[in-house]
């Protein structure tokens, strides 16, 4: 029996939260959560929570924008309503996966060569030759070239230089700057004066050109050659929203002082808070799996369906002492008629022998069931695939009914039940004794890092 502390549950998944609260020995929290008829969420906390320890449970997955909005508010009440800390616990942390590149169909790398500028001209994209005798350093200087000259020939006017003649927009510029340097020049004694007849001396004539020149930027608009010369290219990076850092500042805002997350697509997203995080791992548990329900393990391959996991695979193969494969994706076109398409390319040996396919998120299984396509055409006996998160949206169900996969392991991070109706390859593992001790560790302000510890 844990004390002092109050579990609520969100609408994502109530199933989750009952089995912690159960394996705490502590009751739900009473809250009502629902909505209007317009669509707003109506939140209200029906239990004291002052001076409490709270942990509200609220996965991904779903309506995860709804979700996410009553989680906001669910911590906003307990914090208006005095608890002593809240702490917001994520099985699967929203927008976590949205990456900081755009996704580009037709082919990797997202750059392109520009194809207007002639070989022997340097520009911020030209990439230098292979060294070589007789081969120039660079595409665009080589030894008679004079870089003085070069440089000359590209750089700005920024006031001080000798820019182009001005059109009549920028009389009123050039009337200002001559009247300032008659008076300035007349003030200082250095001429004797337009009135007589006189002159200007040497210095006027200095004032009234660098004036005349303008002591503001105007490079862009006399000379507009150059701008082509500095404007982005077709491979310039376009910058996306950076959702998972938004999420994380709405969660501050809103008033947690703890976040617990499984299995983070991105560990970086831990630096996206100012409070405590805490990135649970499902690798346990996906090791028990193998250890007990794969028979003569040591002989299989773990996979890694893409480079991106290959971190997660190797630390299971590792610890188990099994070997190791990996599924490279390139989706740079080698034909044609492949331009929509990636190309795989598997790296190890998998032929007579049972495939482990391990990867953190499956959301329409595209890449999975591609991966056990292309391992089953290498030779594999059996096809399994260790999900910690399987989202699952879409016709993924259908896709993985009618893959190459044998078996799919995924953990009730998100809800499972009408998945596990639909597919009969699906087995679930239960993440809630991991969830159970994290929250009495924290709760009793102990260490989680036997949580973290595999072997």
């Amino acid at each position: 029996m844990v004390r002092n502390i109050v579990i609520l549950s969100g609408n994502s998944h109530p199933t989750l939260a009952e089995s912690v609260c159960n394996m705490l020995g502590v009751p739900s929290g009473n809250r009502i959560l629902s909505k209007f008829s317009v669509g707003e969420t109506r939140c209200e906390i029906q239990d004291s929570v002052r001076g409490k320890d709270v942990f509200i449970i609220q996965s991904g997955g779903g309506s995860i924008n709804d979700h996410l909005i009553e989680l906001c508010i669910m911590i906003s009440a307990c914090k208006t309503g005095s608890a002593k800390r809240v702490t917001a616990v994520l099985p699967l942390f929203p927008y976590s996966r949205q990456p900081d590149l755009p996704y580009n169909k037709v082919g990797a790398p997202l750059s392109k060569h520009p194809v207007d500028i002639p070989k022997d001209k340097y520009t911020f994209e030209s990439v230098p030759a292979t060294p070589g005798p007789g081969i120039a350093k660079t595409a665009g200087f080589n030894k008679e070239t004079d870089l003085a000259r070069v440089m000359s020939r590209t750089s700005l006017s920024n006031g001080v230089g000798h820019p182009p003649p001005r059109n009549n927009s920028e009389n009123y510029f050039n009337a200002n700057s001559n009247t300032n340097g008659h008076a300035n020049g007349h003030a200082n004694g250095y001429t004797n004066g337009h009135s007589n007849g006189d002159t200007p001396s040497a210095h006027s004539q200095h004032v009234l050109s660098h004036s005349r020149a303008g002591s503001y930027t105007t490079h862009d608009y006399e000379n507009p050659a150059l701008i082509s010369t500095f404007q982005a290219k077709p491979g310039y990076k376009r910058w996306v929203a950076q959702a998972g850092t938004l999420v994380a500042d709405l969660l501050t805002c809103a008033g947690a002082d703890h976040v617990v997350a499984l299995d983070l697509h991105d560990p970086q997203y831990q630096g996206f808070f100012d409070i405590p995080m805490d990135n649970l791992y499902g690798r346990p548990l996906l090791k028990r799996y193998i250890q007990q329900n794969i028979p003569d393990y040591k002989e299989a391959v773990i996979v890694s369906p893409d480079a991106g996991g290959a971190k997660r695979a190797t630390a299971i193969a590792d610890s188990l002492g099994m070997d190791f494969a990996l599924i490279h994706k390139e989706r740079r076109p080698t034909r044609i008629t492949d331009r929509q398409n990636a190309t795989m390319m598997l790296v190890g040996n998998v032929a007579n022998r049972v495939c482990i396919l391990v990867d953190d998120l499956a959301d329409t299984a595209n890449t999975i069931t591609r991966a056990a396509k292309l391992v089953r055409k290498e030779g594999a006996t059996a096809v399994y695939a260790l999900l910690t998160h399987g989202v699952l949206s879409g016709d993924a169900i259908a896709r993985i009914n009618a893959s190459a996969l044998d078996k799919v392991i995924v953990t009730n991070s998100v809800p499972q039940d009408e998945n596990k109706r639909l597919c009969p390859k699906l087995e679930v593992l239960d993440v809630a004794p991991i969830f159970a001790e994290a929250i009495r560790r924290i709760h009793h302000g102990e260490s989680i890092s036997v949580l973290f510890q595999y072997d």
